[in-house]
């Protein structure tokens, strides 16, 4: 049996995977005490605000161990997204989800079959399906990691009943240490996180929602049409996320916006699928800049050079304010929160 690494040698390891596989010199604030945690074998709760650099604190330790971290993620594109971005980089990394087609099951069977399989991304029904946890059983599975665990929570923002069942998997990997990770989580919510996962004596890490390259503004909504071009164009050729109250807004907004000139598309539950997997992969690709949606255009969004956010109406509650402004610089660097409200939105 291989004795355990020393600390230095540890960190020296890890510092170089770091830089290997991601090209950084160094870790995020709290991303050192995260990774740590998985790579002793311990539960975790660590909550970083949007762009603090949740997805590492799961991916390096699967390629610091060398063994598979599986990552339940509530949307495919959030899943797919990552998979892209992690294969582009050379990681061995796949996704399991509803909508994998012929070529992708064959990858995954390949990747799990000779052991090269690092970071396997699923959602949470498919977990529970078509014997799907028997096989991963099978898997030498290091860590359980549970992104967006805000969804566990009927206290949340993203309450989703699915997640409730994430706590079976105790059962059935009882030796296997479990990280949960979001970006907003009031005391209540970490509270039924912890509960609801059956976390043992985790590690608790909390971030700073200090995000000194956002400038907030508040301001009256008087001339909507107006207000929110105004705003774009403040920031030509940068990507923009406009969040409307109702799909009726979204849909007026983005095309009185597209008669000034200015490339929007609207976004909401009511549009096709293929139409919403259309629009979110050309906002991803860069192909569009301007997205007016409701909050359905949510987590996934992984997009580092959002400049402007704009708030058409009231949020549902700071939470999620926090959460969807959150999206704007996450590549550090200057970027607007524009609020527009009026009197009446506390009504609707």
């Amino acid at each position: 049996m291989t004795a355990p690494a020393s600390e230095p040698d540890r960190d020296r390891n890890l510092h170089a995977t770091l830089q290997r596989w991601f090209g950084f010199a160094s870790l995020r604030p709290l991303q050192k005490d995260a990774i740590d945690a998985a790579l002793d074998g311990r539960d975790a709760l660590v909550v970083l605000p949007t762009g603090g650099g949740k997805s590492l604190c799961y991916q390096l330790p699967a390629l610091v161990l060398d063994r598979l971290v599986v990552v339940v993620s509530p949307l495919i594109a959030l899943m797919q997204d990552q998979v892209d971005g992690l294969r582009l980089l050379g990681v061995p990394a796949a996704a399991a989800h509803g909508n994998l087609d012929a070529g992708g099951r064959a990858e995954l069977r390949r990747m799990s079959e000779d052991g090269s399989l690092r970071l396997l991304f699923v959602a949470p029904e498919r977990l529970f399906l078509d014997g799907f946890l028997r096989w991963l059983q099978q898997q030498d599975v290091a860590a359980i990691a549970i992104d967006e665990a805000h969804c566990i929570s009927q206290w949340g923002h993203d309450f989703r009943p699915e997640y409730r069942r994430l706590a079976e998997l105790r059962q059935h990997f009882p030796g296997v240490s479990f990280q949960a990770f979001t970006a907003t989580a009031t005391p209540r919510v970490r509270a039924d996180i912890r509960e609801q996962l059956q976390l043992q004596d985790p590690v608790e890490l909390v971030g700073t929602f200090d995000r000194p390259e956002l400038t907030y503004r508040v301001l009256p909504r008087h001339d909507l049409e107006e207000q929110v071009a105004a705003a774009i164009l403040r920031h030509p050729d940068a990507a923009a996320i406009v969040y409307c109250i109702s799909r009726k807004e979204t849909e007026s907004l983005a095309k009185a916006l597209q008669q000034r000139g200015i490339g929007a598309r609207a976004y909401h539950a009511g549009l096709a699928a293929g139409a919403r997997t259309r629009i979110s992969a050309d906002f991803r690709a860069e192909r569009l800049h301007v997205i007016v949606a409701t909050v359905a255009f949510g987590m996934g969004i992984d997009r580092s050079d959002v400049r402007l956010v704009v708030h058409a109406g009231m949020p549902k509650s700071l939470e999620a304010y926090q959460q969807e402004t959150g999206r704007a610089g996450r590549d550090g660097l200057p970027a607007e929160c524009l609020l527009l409200y009026s009197a009446g939105d506390g009504a609707k």
